[in-house]
């Protein structure tokens, strides 16, 4: 479960009926069925017209997983950086059948380390390693970037369709002016709420819920890169030591790790 995602979501909507209850007892009156399904609908209709439905769905379904957690968010990076120094260690010590070794140690889901260790097995160079292994990182980047794009856009598309709402409702509200003016004020109030929700909708949840996946798309590409150079510099025979100040040099200072800590050593 990713913490900060909730609270955030549940603090946010929270200060917005806080504010609605201590203004008005009469809570209902921000509620507009229309409203809500031009605001909410609306803008997945238009994505389709720009992406196929495939793509809308996962994105759909992408908001969704802000609320759990990712691994490469919650990276340590020090461990990482140790995990992958250990395995240089490894190399130098097992001689060709090394590599071998360290793949059958490896998970199915670590599935790039995988990748990149494979390429290594069958006497690729270290830069033909290097090479193939940021085009697929960048690959993934580019294809991982899709939902967040998407959700950005309905993010963008959210108060526009509010304010075609506004408009019907003014429409309406001028059109039946005649026949009843004393429900100008209750008709504006309506036409108003659509623009209400698409400010909602937008900042609330569709653009936050990018802002989250496009930083998470940040940190797997950053994760992809730092084992492509680890990979690439172990498949070039570099000492531990040398790999290690190589990695640490990706890091903040906070994260850096010392060979000389490790207990694999």
């Amino acid at each position: 479960m990713n913490k900060s995602s909730l609270v955030g979501i549940l603090l946010g909507w929270g200060i917005i009926f806080g504010t609605i209850r201590l203004s008005t007892p009469d809570i209902l009156m921000f509620w507009d069925f229309p409203s809500f399904l031009l605001v909410i609908i609306g803008p997945y209709f238009a994505m389709l017209m720009g992406f196929s439905g495939r793509d809308v769905n996962l994105a759909n379904k992408q908001w969704l997983s802000i609320f759990k957690s990712y691994h490469d968010s919650d990276l340590s990076y020090k461990e990482e950086i140790g995990r992958l120094v250990h395995y240089a260690s490894v190399a130098q010590k097992g001689g060709p059948t090394a590599i071998d070794q360290i793949i059958t140690t490896l998970s199915e889901d670590d599935k790039f380390t995988r990748f990149g260790f494979e390429l290594a097995s069958t006497g690729f160079s270290a830069q033909d390693i290097r090479d193939l292994l940021k085009e697929a990182a960048y690959s993934t980047y580019s294809r991982q970037g899709k939902p967040a794009e998407i959700l950005n856009q309905i993010g963008a598309n959210g108060p526009a369709f509010g304010m075609a709402g506004t408009l019907i409702g003014l429409v309406v509200m001028l059109g039946n002016m005649g026949a009843d003016p004393s429900a100008i004020g209750s008709g504006m109030a309506v036409a108003l709420i659509t623009t209400f929700y698409g400010v909602l909708a937008a900042r609330l949840i569709y653009l936050p819920a990018g802002m989250r996946l496009n930083g998470r798309n940040d940190d797997t590409l950053f994760h992809n890169l730092l084992i492509a150079e680890a990979v690439a510099l172990i498949a070039d025979r570099k000492q531990p030591r040398f790999i290690q100040e190589k990695l640490n040099a990706f890091v903040d200072p906070s994260e850096r790790f010392s060979i000389d800590d490790d207990p694999q050593k």
